[in-house]
């Protein structure tokens, strides 16, 4: 029976992942910082299907428990077929400040456990011959609005550097960079949404399932829908004058800098 680890596994896109997955009958591996949270998903998941399902209580924002998730995820005893890293949470905090206490925490969920928990987990594939590994990125990392795009365009360039380290392993890497997506994340960083086109907004299942599919063919980009491949498709060939200037347009729309709790 494989298994399916999966960083921020309780909310949003990860719980989405977690719930197909289990209906495929995945064992599961839940990764969040509330233990009451994971208990509740544990048995959810369970009754969807999921012969197993084991929680891991970490604060990814904590070097120590990025640690512990990195050692199951190497474990050869109880292997990994296919890990989510998908934890994090959204940042509109500016970048024109001396506090960079908020800029701080996402580089360690976001970039540092990204980093660390993804080379745990090609570690113990590579040496299979076989696994997968979809890390949760966003179109934001095409355009330019702060810390967040910034962040998630070392997600998407990350995961293009892994997976070609890893060609020929039979391991699998494959960044997902969806639009919005229809979860609370958008109400947790304080965004306002209001004046996006209900056109714009994907469903968080069609999300999961595209990311999935492409996983398995290989495909080491994995943009949902085929108007978000077209936007982006655009944002890779417009001159950068122009991404700015959409980007700026965008952000403007946002509510007042708030940092949000991670999915």
């Amino acid at each position: 029976m494989a298994t399916a680890l999966i960083t921020g596994g309780t909310s949003g896109i990860g719980a989405a992942f977690a719930r197909s997955l289990a209906r495929r009958g995945y064992d599961l591996v839940l990764v969040a910082r509330d233990e009451t949270n994971l208990a509740t998903r544990a048995e959810e998941f369970r009754g969807l299907g999921a012969p197993s399902v084991e929680t891991i209580s970490a604060d990814l924002s904590n070097r120590v428990d990025v640690a512990a998730v990195a050692d199951r995820l190497d474990s050869a005893e109880a292997p990994i077929d296919l890990f989510i890293n998908n934890a994090g949470f959204g940042v509109h905090f500016p970048l024109v400040t001396r506090d960079t206490s908020v800029h701080d925490r996402a580089i360690e969920v976001m970039i540092r456990a990204v980093l660390v928990l993804g080379g745990a987990a090609a570690k113990g594939m590579r040496a299979r011959g076989s696994g997968a590994i979809i890390n949760v990125s966003s179109t934001a990392g095409f355009v330019t609005m702060g810390g967040y795009s910034a962040i998630k365009a070392w997600v998407t360039s990350y995961t293009e550097g892994l997976a070609v380290e890893l060609r020929g392993s039979g391991v699998r890497v494959t960044a997902l960079c969806p639009g919005w997506v229809r979860t609370e994340f958008h109400e947790r960083a304080s965004i306002r949404t209001g004046s996006i086109p209900s056109s714009l907004w994907v469903d968080v299942d069609l999300t999961v399932e595209t990311a999935l599919r492409d996983s398995a063919k290989g495909k080491v980009i994995s943009i949902p829908t085929a108007r978000f491949k077209a936007l982006i498709w655009l944002a890779r060939h417009v001159p950068r004058s122009g991404i700015h200037f959409i980007s700026a347009k965008i952000s403007s729309g946002r509510a007042e800098p708030a940092e949000t709790s991670a999915h």
